[in-house]
């Protein structure tokens, strides 16, 4: 398996400001029809009107949230849990201040919109495009809530525009069948009527037909005495009443598009959908001649675009779609309706071709930030022409309100799926300090709720296997062990590989070695040494990296050449500097948060000074040399304590971010820098020559530091 090794992942933007908080008034007690809403006893549950904000029945305190500005709807608590009152002590709760004992106490919101997390601007874009009826675009990473917004929207949107479809059979033209609209629920009664009309006269026509071949027979057994001529007749009166009747089931309509039963308005699930899928279909039709085919009316199939009338179109990944379908998707949406042909050029069905269909839908088109490059610039158009455009949060203020969500957030899971046990306080604890940590960010909790919810029920299914009444914080811990994303494992595994075979030295001291650090995939740290070497060039000296860098890669290196050439005393321009980023697999490996790790190697190369391998670094660098901040150093650290290191040198910027698990505390010690004379001084063994070394860069680059820290109120930028 080839290991894509990222040194530089990019953190997420910062979120929106969260709503206020109030505590709701004891309102007198309500049916859901006096408050304005559906009842619905479960996530899947019927929308109702606009208003998010639930009351609560005498005795019941919550947090109150209204429901069109908030992020989601009211929390709300039985009669002995209580919100606490003290502001600071609900800063400091992990719960926010929730006082429950289970999430059994936390009531659920029975619409989709409300039980959103997070995503406060794309939650309020939707109550606004399904109310104003506009298309909406969101982009955004996997697992934020992308496909549940657009649910929600269906939701919203009034179940009384609702249409049946019926499709008829044209008399003048058999390959152009009719297309009929009607109310819903009006289709299976047309349907029904026109059945029962063709049963009846088929009634009728198998009477008569009975009666004339018993006359036939009788004709001929008593007066024309001829068994076999009987039999003959009544064959051919048979077999003409049979094909005469096949007129009648032409006339019965083709129900395309049913609704009779939409509790809420249609929601299609597009995502992948082939052309026949998306934009209709006519069946194949083997018996195209002789009486014995299927009226082409009866062959028409609805597409989803069809059934998503008056309704919502969800299309993920929507840069997967072949070009074709994006451009008749766009005519879909421009004009409303759509003619269903046969898809397949070699179809019988490509004859066919009906009256426009009804296609007036909402379409939510969603993906990855490379959808937008691979999408057609005019289907996009069109969406941002009469919609909206929204990017979906990585990350999200750890506030405690969105505490106070994120413990109703494991209440929904634990209700979603019917079969896990209810979580206990110190377990939702726990589960909020996960959503901390997988943010990266200091002060923010991680809005990748899918990835979340999948830890919250392995947790789950750990307690109902020891027949638990509750799921225990000791659960969650042991899913953290066995819910391991695929990268996690593999990095475990490459540790473990490297120990066996010696590859990781982390200790004594070598000259133009250094213990690099990386990440695979986005929730897994390794450790990736870097060699370097200084050789005679037999031309125009040069930087030769190897490692299957990538562009990022590469392009660090070049700005580490630059340090070198000022730093160095040597002419390197007559030198070869050799790079080797160690085993770094099939992947290659890409961003630029391994530049201090080649400048510490190239430099101890130079000047034949050893590293000390106890150690490992992480850091971008700049031309001038100040160390930027880079994604991942949770991950990273973690890795190195894995590796059997002692010290890690990451930059000051990344300091806040740090997030390690308690068993990793008291194993590594992180050292932040800001400069790479602070990174040399660090990790250089041999006092005499490293003390002159960073003497002599300092010397160098004197003005610059002293600049930084005059100004070093501005704080520091982001990674990049």
């Amino acid at each position: 398996m080839s290991e894509n090794i990222d040194t530089d992942d990019p953190s997420a933007d910062d979120a929106d400001e969260t709503e206020e908080v109030g505590v709701a008034e004891e309102a007198p007690d309500s049916t859901p029809d006096e408050r304005g809403e559906e009842p619905g006893p479960s996530a899947d549950a019927e929308g109702g009107d606009e208003s998010g904000t639930d009351e609560s029945g005498d005795g019941e305190s919550a947090v109150a949230v209204d429901g069109d500005d908030s992020l989601g709807s009211t929390v709300e608590i039985d009669d002995e849990a209580v919100v606490k009152d003290a502001d600071e002590a609900a800063d400091e709760d992990l719960l926010g201040g929730l006082d429950i004992e289970t999430t059994a106490d936390i009531e659920v919101p029975d619409r989709l919109v409300d039980q959103v997390i997070g995503q406060d601007h794309a939650r309020d874009v939707v109550l606004k495009a399904a109310k104003q009826r506009r298309h909406v675009m969101m982009i955004g990473s996997p697992g934020t809530g992308k496909s549940m917004l657009a649910k929600a929207m269906s939701q919203l949107l009034p179940k009384e525009e609702l249409q049946d479809v019926l499709v008829y059979h044209n008399p003048d033209d058999g390959n152009e069948p009719k297309i009929r609209t009607v109310p819903a629920g009006k289709g299976e009664q047309i349907v029904d009527a026109h059945k029962e009309e063709a049963r009846k006269r088929n009634q009728m026509r198998s009477f008569l037909m009975w009666i004339i071949i018993a006359i036939i027979i009788g004709y001929a057994l008593l007066i024309q005495g001829s068994v076999l001529l009987g039999i003959l007749a009544a064959g051919v009166v048979y077999l003409a009443f049979r094909y005469g009747s096949r007129g009648n089931d032409a006339m019965i309509p083709n129900l395309l598009v049913n609704n009779a039963n939409q509790q809420t308005a249609p929601f299609e699930d597009a995502t992948g959908a082939h052309a026949g899928a998306l934009l209709g279909d006519v069946r194949h039709d083997p018996f195209q001649s002789g009486g014995m085919e299927t009226p082409s009316h009866d062959r028409v199939e609805a597409g989803d675009i069809h059934k998503a009338n008056k309704g919502v179109l969800f299309v993920d990944e929507i840069n997967t779609l072949d070009i074709r379908s994006q451009q008749k998707l766009m005519t879909a949406i421009q004009e409303g309706e759509f003619s269903i042909t046969g898809q397949s050029e070699r179809s019988s069905g490509a004859m066919v071709q009906t009256e426009p269909v009804p296609t007036d839908f909402i379409i939510v088109a969603a993906g990855n930030l490379d959808a937008m490059e691979n999408m057609h610039p005019a289907l996009r158009s069109r969406i941002k022409g009469y919609g909206y455009e929204v990017y979906m949060d990585d990350t999200i203020d750890d506030e405690p309100e969105m505490r106070r969500k994120y413990s109703r957030f494991v209440a929904q899971e634990v209700e979603k799926d019917g079969r896990l046990p209810h979580y206990t306080e110190e377990a939702v604890e726990e589960v909020i300090l996960e959503a901390r940590r997988r943010s990266g960010r200091k002060g923010h909790l991680s809005l990748k709720l899918r990835d979340l919810g999948g830890l919250v029920r392995v947790a789950g299914d750990i307690a109902r296997a020891e027949d638990k009444e509750f799921t225990e914080r000791e659960d969650v811990l042991q899913a953290k062990k066995r819910s391991r994303s695929i990268e996690q494992q593999l990095a475990d595994n490459y540790i473990e590989r490297r120990k066996d075979y010696e590859l990781t030295v982390n200790q004594g001291d070598v000259v133009g070695r250094v213990n690099g650090l990386a990440v695979m995939g986005e929730d897994s740290g390794i450790v990736l040494p870097v060699m370097a070497e200084v050789t005679p060039s037999q031309g125009p000296g040069q930087v030769i990296a190897t490692g299957q860098l990538k562009e990022m890669a590469e392009e660090a290196v070049q700005n580490v050449s630059a340090i070198i050439k000022k730093f160095s005393d040597e002419d390197i321009s007559e030198r070869d500097v050799h790079i080797q980023f160690v085993q770094a697999g099939e992947g290659g490996v890409d961003g630029d948060s391994a530049s201090i790790t080649v400048a510490t190697a190239v430099i101890s190369a130079l000047e034949d000074v050893p590293v000390e391998q106890n150690l490992a670094m992480t850091g971008s660098l700049s031309v001038r040399g100040d160390v930027l901040p880079v994604g991942g150093v949770t991950h990273k650290i973690e890795a190195a304590a894995k590796s059997g290191l002692d010290t890690v040198i990451i930059p000051k910027a990344n300091e806040q971010d740090v997030m390690i698990e308690d068993e990793f505390k008291d194993q590594i010690e992180i050292v932040p820098v800001q400069h790479i004379s602070e990174v040399l001084e660090v990790a250089l063994a041999g006092e005499p020559e490293k003390d002159g070394l960073v003497d002599r860069l300092k010397s160098i680059t004197g003005k610059a530091l002293e600049q930084r820290e005059v100004g070093q109120t501005g704080g520091s930028p982001s990674p990049q």
